[in-house]
């Protein structure tokens, strides 16, 4: 599969009601695998954390405003895969994104799917009247680093946390 057929065949689409769930699922555990690596918290506290930020994230579920959760489509033939997650949180005012998260499911990665995924999302919200994305990546998160800097995403700042 190259990798211009892969970016012709990507589309975002809103989350579906029935796919939420799954979707919640994921993010929990990945975000608790997360919480526990980049911030040393043990996994029962991460998971209560990862919960919570979802719970307070999404009151309304899929509906909540302004929390938009995309589904990554690809089109291969006849047939429309879904391959990943994209959320972020729309501010109007500032006229831009906070990309919370951004995820490919095992099997579509390194496919080109990443790239294309970030130019539908970017054409998007320029169309939108957006002018911003803004995200944070997770230390040790090199495919993703090198994923956003190859679409344009240059280095704002260093997060840093200590335990006391």
């Amino acid at each position: 599969m190259n990798k211009l057929r892969v970016a012709q065949g990507i589309t975002l689409r809103p989350i579906e009601k029935n796919e939420f769930a799954s979707f919640v699922t994921y993010f929990i555990e990945d975000y608790t695998a997360e919480i526990v690596t980049n911030y040393r918290l043990s996994e029962p506290d991460a998971r209560a954390q990862a919960i919570r930020d979802v719970e307070q994230s999404f009151p309304d579920a899929e509906r909540t405003p302004d929390q938009i959760v995309l589904c990554i489509m690809f089109q291969q033939d006849d047939t429309e895969h879904h391959v990943g997650y994209i959320w972020y949180k729309a501010d109007t005012v500032l006229k831009s994104v906070y990309i919370n998260d951004f995820y490919l499911f095992e099997a579509s990665r390194n496919k080109g799917f990443g790239s294309a995924a970030m130019k539908a999302l970017e054409n998007k919200l320029s169309q939108e009247g957006f002018t911003q994305m803004k995200l944070r990546v997770a230390q040790g998160n090199e495919h993703a680093r090198h994923l956003y800097s190859a679409n344009g995403f240059s280095v704002t700042g260093i997060n840093m946390n200590k335990l006391l």
